[in-house]
């Protein structure tokens, strides 16, 4: 069965590209277009698409509102980003939304089959300038204190933890630690138990927010 996917900006050229490039590939299905957030969500509860391609800057109804709506009526869609913007922000702002991934606009011929491949095994797809970026943008005054729980992590649950802000996959992950992807999926899980996360979107927001860089580890 083919892979549902959801088409949102409000730029009828985008939409017509990325259809155009998920049409080339057999397993994807586009089942909807929509021109703003608020059509979004309506078509979202209507169409309950497996993924969703969606901007932020939109008119009606911004991508934020409308993904914290889509996660409420339809829990399973995978929200992926499409967007010029790359302040850490608005990615840390998606994200809490419940965003699973977030690709910049200029990379979406190369990003898009790759983001939406990661989050289909349950992974979070940062394009590695937003990641970069977001992970560098953030100081010491702007994390959270909450310390105590962050120093009761291993070190290899800490370098799991660098390499989710960094963008990379659990198959990455297990590539750079020398392990079973099985093993990485184990560290997250243990990581959300210990930090009282959800899921792996929390993960990633987690590590941005508290600078888990390579510096670090």
């Amino acid at each position: 069965m083919a892979i549902r996917i959801l088409l949102v900006d409000d730029h009828e050229v985008v939409r017509f590209g990325l259809c155009s490039l998920l049409e080339r590939h057999e397993e994807f299905a586009v089942v909807g277009e929509a021109e703003d957030g608020l059509e979004a969500v309506e078509l979202a509860s209507e169409l309950l698409p497996d993924i969703i391609i969606m901007d932020v800057n939109m008119p009606r109804m911004n991508g934020i509102e409308a993904a914290r709506s889509i996660r409420k009526q339809s829990p399973h869609s995978k929200i992926i980003v499409l967007s010029m913007h790359r302040q850490k922000q608005y990615v840390l702002d998606m994200l809490e939304a419940g965003a699973c991934g977030y690709i910049l606009k200029t990379k979406a011929i190369q990003e898009v089959i790759p983001a939406i491949e990661a989050v289909l095994e349950g992974d979070v797809y940062l394009c590695p300038k937003v990641a970069a970026v977001t992970t560098k943008a953030l100081v010491t005054k702007d994390r959270p204190d909450d310390s105590n729980r962050t120093s009761e992590l291993t070190s290899r649950e800490r370098q799991v933890l660098q390499l989710l802000a960094e963008g990379h996959s659990s198959r990455q992950m297990g590539d750079v630690l020398g392990v079973s992807e099985a093993t990485v999926v184990k560290h997250r899980q243990n990581l959300m138990d210990k930090l009282d996360l959800r899921s792996v979107a929390e993960l990633t927001k987690y590590a941005i927010q508290h600078g888990i860089t390579s510096l670090e580890i």
